[in-house]
């Protein structure tokens, strides 16, 4: 909704600019403005104008702090648009230049920028490592504030860059990382300088425009455990010709991280790491909880009692009895000292889990702790001087970043599989044993150990990428201007590839047994029998038939073939509009226009069959399949869609100087507004307010910024493949039947953010030289959020009167009863905490000491992250300090280096503040109260943080030739338990690190 309020505020700001000419008098008599400001950590980055420009570099940037080494006029800051003499942006921002970088010796940019503290919830190599459908395995995306990957804007040179996920985010692994100068991380709402997106912030990597010479960098690595061993190769070259009027410059970059495979079953952490111990959450049944004592408990080697590796009969008269080789039947051992009730549960155990045990056939471990990983990327810039105040250039990018991994071993069934007694792979003491209990069939589980081969995902991403443009100066009414345009196409394809999975009904048909006339053991179904069905054996450990195998996991698997294209156009305008009493007023405005577009097709088994995915060779027509949901594979049922929309926006900021005095100081305006119109959500205005005083107090400035950001619906949102399923819902208290119907929906409308932030900043005084610090307080609400709830959820939330979703049901009609299940604008969040960050830099030889010390620090306060779904019976959740989620209360990261000659030596610490398991606990040992969905009771709620040492260096041989190495989590810190309420590996792999301590070493050359 539009406000009054910004729309004059920009009209009341620009008048007053147009007035400020006349008292170009008082100007003569203000103290002069340096033409340059100093840069430091705790500053937001400036750098020299614009590089199209070519001014010598002003400053030593953030992670360097020292004094300036040149002067310059001009500066360009991430976190704004303007380009003006003096200007200092109110927008808080922290940068780490090539030093930075090379002082963490990471194969993937991605991992150093996760490190830092405002980065909470990035997604990389070690998450998602347990999941076949989500998409974003393998993507290297970056989160600030744990507001989530698509509330993030992540730019290559202030550019937007294609989406490698149907999301809209971008893989940081398909970016020419050799060639970023500069990497800038805008920790506040910017949509009104860079639109839609930029809710938490940006991530803007600055490259080496006119990068000339050779360098190289030759790295690899490994763990103390011999594993995830990786290499790197990476090279740029640049060269100006004609007269320096052509520009040519090239890079290419592969790097390799083979991960650390999956151990499989049983109770055991990959190649000797000894922490894993089957961490899970005991849950009592709610009505259960008035005794006093806690719903909840954490616990350590979990059993789950529904299976065993080989096969275990889970209910009735033979319940716990186990199969091992060949067969052959064993009592098997449950933890907890339980025995089968032959109900299925089990005394002494807490449903689904014992306490140790028989922990073999356990699935929890059996995930790959970090993906086997391979990008290439291939880069080149060419540009030409049309003047020397204007050039034309085009850029190519091809990447491409393969990974492949296992989510599970096997296939768990829990006790959900019938075996009868007639089936002719059971032992005579089984068979005898039925005829004994009179019984013809009972409940079997297992982990279906024998399967020759684990599931394994396969991820491709291949993006083309082609950026045409021209950036130049030119004079208007006596001022210099600067422009930049561009358009820009890019595509990304998305092949995922699943092998050694099963497809539920072949698996059935091919376990349901029977002796055929002619002896034979036959599938009993004479469907499956005569559609190719090969009988299985999965009563204990027997070799798999390989004709059974190939029945029930065919060699093509679940296939998504993901084709997504981006399309903009931009214009930018830069200069000074006059002189005002305080300094140049300035103005940035320009327009874009941007179209997104993605196609997605699965196969024939997992998206039901269509024109758009036929039955064909690889997926030939099965009778037993279904052929209109599909949903036929164990996991990885991928389904069709497609969609588009386009944007149309147009931007206005103005810096304003409106102080400049000896006694008081200097301070600006920095105001921004942007109208966007989105083909699907309509209008919405997006606007930033800040301002910057630099204090008569030495040092001492002062920073705030309110703004209103948004975050339009994105491509997976609007345009979701639609699925539809039979259901059951509980409505006016009857259990009816409808059409589970799950779309997207094009009539979501934007996130709307505010964002609130206020800084004090203390630059190098003169009382402390080479110090600065600074402390900024946020504050974000954002509403609208759009979520996804399920089909009880929806009716109940229309019940309650919330006529939007009403409107996406019929409850009333029997037999045409539905419920459209889609994202919708329902929940918010509200987030706020404090920023620290502080450098020192000193030369030590005034303390009779050699080399050069700098100290560099920063750390995040959470103060609160609380998020309300909207959904009926719910409350809001402070996730602040819940260390199973990606926002813990304290996150900092430190370093010190000190250098001296052609050595250098770093040390870095990472740290990680105690938390909880949830927030919404109740934290009781006895006279607990009842525990409720609301306020679950717990036994313990503490979850311990971690601290993290890591050592690097350098030693320079050469100015062409350096040697470096580094070595991460030097105390091989182990990751805490993060238990689930099913078998996992009880990881945080978004706030620990789960890969413990590794080496790496490298050369880097240049000349």
């Amino acid at each position: 909704m539009r406000t009054p309020f910004r729309p004059s505020l920009i009209r009341l700001a620009i008048a007053s600019a147009f007035a400020l000419p006349g008292y170009d008098a008082i100007a003569q008599q203000a103290a002069p403005v340096p033409d340059v400001t100093a840069t430091t950590a705790a500053q937001a980055p400036e750098t020299p104008a614009a590089d199209a420009a070519q001014a010598p570099p002003a400053v030593v940037t953030a992670g360097a702090s020292g004094e300036p080494e040149g002067p310059t006029s001009v500066v360009r800051i991430s976190g704004s648009r303007i380009v003006a003499r003096g200007f200092t942006q109110p927008t808080p921002t922290t940068s780490l230049t090539t030093a930075d970088l090379e002082k963490a010796a990471k194969p993937n940019l991605f991992n150093t920028l996760a490190e830092l503290p405002a980065l909470q919830g990035s997604t990389g190599r070690t998450t998602s490592t347990n999941s076949t459908s989500s998409g974003i395995q393998g993507l290297s995306s970056l989160s600030l504030r744990g507001l989530g990957t698509i509330r993030t804007l992540t730019l290559l040179d202030g550019q937007r860059v294609v989406g490698a996920n149907v999301t809209g985010v971008t893989d940081v692994s398909q970016f020419p990382q050799l060639l970023v100068k500069r990497v800038d991380v805008v920790t506040g709402g910017a949509s009104a300088s860079y639109g839609s997106d930029a809710v938490g912030g940006v991530v803007n990597f600055v490259t080496d425009k006119k990068f000339t010479g050779f360098k190289a960098n030759v790295q690899g690595g490994m763990t103390k455990y011999s594993d995830d061993k990786g290499d790197t190769l990476q090279a740029a070259w640049g060269r100006g010709f004609l007269d320096d009027r052509l520009h040519v410059a090239v890079s290419g970059e592969f790097t390799k991280e083979n991960g650390i495979d999956s151990p499989g079953f049983g109770e055991v952490g990959p190649n000797g790491r000894t922490w894993y111990k089957n961490p899970a959450y005991s849950v009592r049944p709610l009505a259960q909880t008035n005794d006093g004592l806690p719903q909840y408990r954490v616990i350590e080697h979990a059993q789950q009692y529904q299976y065993a590796k080989y096969g275990l009969i889970t209910n009735g008269p033979l319940q716990g009895t186990a199969f091992g080789p060949g067969g052959v039947p064993f009592p098997f051992q449950y933890g907890s000292n339980g025995v089968p009730d032959g109900r299925g549960g089990v005394t002494g155990c807490v449903n689904p889990f014992c306490i140790g045990g028989d922990l073999s056939g356990s699935v929890g471990a059996g995930t790959n702790l970090a993906m086997n990983f391979k990008r290439q990327v291939a880069y080149t810039r060419m540009s030409w001087d049309l003047t020397p105040e204007h050039e034309i250039y085009f850029t190519a990018n091809y990447a491409q970043v393969a990974s492949h991994f296992s989510p599970n071993p096997g296939a768990a069934k829990n006790g959900n599989l019938t075996i009868q007694c007639s089936n002719p792979f059971l032992p005579a003491s089984i068979v005898a044993a039925c005829a004994q209990n009179n019984i013809t069939s009972f409940a079997y589980g297992t982990a279906n150990a024998i399967f020759p081969a684990n599931i394994n995902v396969h991820p491709t991403r291949t993006q083309r990428r082609f950026v045409l443009g021209a950036d130049g100066k030119f004079q208007l009414l006596g001022r210099e201007w600067s422009y930049d345009a561009y358009v820009t196409h890019g595509e990304n394809k998305t092949n995922i590839d699943v092998h050694d999975i099963t497809l539920n009904a072949r698996y059935n048909a091919a376990i349901d047994a029977v002796r055929g006339p002619d002896g034979r053991i036959v599938c009993r179904n004479p469907v499956a029998a005569a559609s190719g069905c090969v009988p299985l054996n999965i009563i204990g450990d027997n070799p798999v038939d390989p004709a059974a195998w190939a029945y029930i996991a065919p060699a093509q698997g679940p296939r998504q073939r993901t084709t997504q294209s981006q399309d903009v156009a931009s214009f930018n305008l830069n200069g000074e509009l006059f002189e005002g009493w305080a300094g140049p007023v300035s103005l940035a405005t320009g327009a874009e226009y941007r179209r997104e577009k993605y196609r997605v097709r699965g196969d024939a088994y997992g998206a039901g069959v269509s024109p758009d995915s036929p039955n064909n060779a690889f997926y030939p027509a099965d009778p037993l399949l279904n052929t209109t949901v599909g949903n036929n594979w164990y996991a990885g049922n991928y389904h069709n869609g497609q969609g588009s929309y386009n944007v149309r926006e147009a931007y206005v900021e103005l810096n304003i100087p409106v102080l400049k005095s000896a006694i008081w100081g200097e301070a600006n305006l920095n105001l921004a507004d942007r109208e966007t119109k989105y083909s699907t959500a309509g209008s919405v205005g997006s606007w930033k307010l800040g301002a910057s005083w630099q204090t008569p107090v030495d040092g001492l400035r002062l920073r705030g910024v309110t703004s209103k950001d948004v975050r339009a619906p994105n491509l997976s949102e609007l345009f979701a493949a639609p699925v539809v399923v039979n259901n059951v819902v509980q409505y006016q208290g009857n259990t009816i039947t409808v059409q589970e119907r799950t779309v997207g929906n094009t009539a979501l409308r934007p996130e709307i953010a505010r964002n609130n932030s206020f800084g004090i900043v203390l630059n190098q005084p003169k009382w402390a030289p080479g110090f600065s610090i600074s402390a900024d307080y946020f504050d974000i609400k954002v509403r609208g959020v759009i979520s996804a709830l399920t089909i009880q959820q929806e009716v109940d939330l229309c019940v309650a009167g919330n006529q939007e979703i009403c409107s996406a049901m019929v409850l009333n009609s029997p037999g045409n009863n539905y419920v459209t299940v889609q994202n919708f604008n329902l929940a918010s969040l509200h987030t706020k905490g404090v920023d620290i960050e502080t450098a020192y830099r000193t030369n030590l030889d005034k303390f009779g000491l050699p080399g050069r010390f700098t100290f560099r620090a920063l750390g995040t306060r959470m103060l609160h992250f609380i998020t309300d779904s909207g959904v009926v019976g719910t409350i809001p959740v402070d996730g602040a300090g819940s260390n199973m989620g990606n926002t813990p209360k304290w996150k900092v990261l430190a370093q010190q280096t000190w250098e001296h000659d052609k050595l250098s030596l770093s040390l870095t610490e990472r740290w990680i503040s105690d938390g909880t398991y949830r927030n919404d606990f109740i934290e009781c040992q006895s006279n607990c109260p009842v525990s409720t969905l609301i306020h679950p009771t717990i036994h313990s709620n503490r979850m311990k943080g971690a601290t993290y040492l890591d050592i690097g260096g350098s030693w320079n041989f050469s100015k062409q030739l350096q040697a470096y190495f580094k070595i991460d989590n030097v105390t091989d810190r182990d990751p805490e338990p993060a238990p689930q309420t099913n078998a996992s590996y009880g990881i945080n792999p978004a706030l620990y690190d789960v890969v413990g301590r590794a080496y790496r070493a490298g050369l880097r050359y240049s000349f």
